[in-house]
């Protein structure tokens, strides 16, 4: 799927204004301009970031198949990150004589998410 050059630093700028008012809400809205400039700066990177092969195929507007192989890679060793870093919270919390919450909850739903997604590739395919 082909995007316009706009949609990733769209997003970034709408998220950045998310963050702000999340901030402002929690009483730190200069830490919320703060968030609101880097992810108005990283749209712009990604806006201006001009022929560079990287940024367009962030941005979607120069994707083609191996870049669409270089994301899906790029996905997974993202998603194990965070999986290996919510299992490590999750047991020192346990250690620590706490419930595990909420690493527990985001364990969850990324092992049901892993599931549900392979039951549906394998239906699929």
């Amino acid at each position: 799927m082909t995007r316009s050059k706009w949609f990733l630093p769209l997003c970034a700028v709408a998220l950045g204004v998310v963050i702000f008012a999340a901030q402002w809400i929690g009483g730190s809205p200069l830490n919320g301009l703060g968030s609101l400039g880097i992810m108005a700066a990283f749209g712009a990177l990604v806006l201006l970031g001009g022929r560079s092969e990287t940024i367009r195929g962030l941005r979607g507007d120069g994707r083609d198949e191996r870049f669409r192989q270089i994301d899906i890679h790029a996905t997974a060793i993202a998603g194990l990150a965070v999986i290996t870093a919510i299992i490590v919270a999750f047991l020192v919390e346990l250690a620590r004589g706490h419930s595990g919450s909420p690493f527990a909850w985001l364990g969850a739903i990324g092992g049901l998410a892993y599931l549900v997604a392979i039951i549906v590739f394998r239906l699929r395919g």
